[in-house]
């Protein structure tokens, strides 16, 4: 089949929604389409749609239902689809979602969180990451005079990516946590907190945007890595730390439940600065709590390899195809 991917984040870009894009471009050729990535859609033809983010791609949704109204369409869900445009831009995003002919969502309770009539066309795709995994016993991370928690992903709102650094503040003074956060600032009000940040807090050191061989040098280097979140669709720095075996402290939105689990050990509430600081310094003093998280991350590694990934798109692409043809 010819397939045109349809995402808002350019080429070159280090964005999610641009990562997944090629990296799913590389899986469906894999199955044997054809597969072309674009940034804006005019209305050409192809086998079938698939559009990352509702609400951003609505202009291309609409175009390609309008056009080919015959031809099935494919709408992956973000977080802030789910968690903000459903509900502050609801006309388009819910579009969207309706004439969709299949949605992935990227985490188990994303049916809990979009209109219940629309669970029937949901598939759950769990994105994947480079491996090979590390079994916990064999991660040994970072200096040994530091304990080394890293942050992930661009500076913004949506990620509060500066709360590890606030809770860095406030263990004792024999911690040894220093907070190593990477990510390119989503604007100047981000740049400036971060050199603030930087400049008076000695457990804090902002390293820029890096590059994916430099990114996985960190999470090697690190013994914990932070997700603090208000919202997620489903982050793949989660499979990331997974494959590779990195213990993760997380915000207990969904969008991280819905990966790691319910019983997952490592959550704190979002936006909690006190809780986050006790578990880093529980993760840096407990051996005990630290093996336990390193063990079920190592569990659900499994969960984030390519050859699942690929499946869940050739399910949701089946799935489109077949309620299109009810459709006609």
């Amino acid at each position: 089949m010819r397939l045109i991917v349809i995402t808002p984040a350019q080429p070159g870009s280090k964005a999610g929604n641009r990562a997944t894009a090629e990296r799913w471009k590389a899986l469906l050729e894999n199955a044997g389409h054809r597969v072309e990535v674009v940034t804006q859609y005019h209305g050409e033809s192809c086998d079938a749609l698939i559009a990352l983010h509702a609400w951003r791609s609505v202009d291309a949704i609409r175009r390609f239902r309008e056009t080919w109204p015959e031809k099935p369409l494919i709408v992956a869900l973000t977080g802030t689809d789910i968690y903000h445009h459903q509900h502050k831009c609801p006309e388009d995003t819910l579009y969207s979602m309706d004439v969709a002919d299949a949605l992935v969502g990227l985490h188990d309770l994303v049916a809990e969180d979009i209109p219940a009539g629309l669970a029937g066309k949901l598939v759950t795709l769990y994105q994947s990451a480079d491996g090979p995994e590390a079994s916990p016993e064999a991660r040994a991370g970072g200096n040994s005079c530091t304990f080394g928690a890293c942050v992930i992903g661009h500076l913004r709102d949506e990620k509060d990516s500066l709360r590890a650094a606030y809770a860095a503040r406030l263990p004792a003074a024999d911690s040894q946590i220093q907070i190593l956060c990477a990510g390119k600032a989503h604007n100047e009000e981000w740049q400036r907190k971060a050199e603030r940040e930087m400049a008076e807090n000695p457990r804090f050191h902002w390293l820029g945007e890096l590059g994916k061989s430099d990114t996985r040098q960190l999470m090697a280097n690190s013994q914990v890595m932070v997700i603090s979140s208000v919202m997620e669709g489903g982050a793949n720095v989660v499979s990331e730390a997974c494959r590779v075996g990195l213990p993760i402290l997380a915000s207990d939105i969904p969008g991280n439940v819905g990966l790691l689990g319910r019983d997952y050990a490592g959550y704190f509430p979002v936006g909690d600065e006190q809780a986050l600081a006790d578990l880093l310094y529980r993760a840096e003093t407990d051996h005990g709590f630290l093996d336990t998280l390193k063990k079920q991350v190592g569990a659900l590694a499994e969960r984030f390899i390519p050859e699942k990934e690929q499946a869940s798109l050739e399910q949701a692409l089946h799935l489109a195809m077949q309620r299109c043809s009810q459709r006609h």
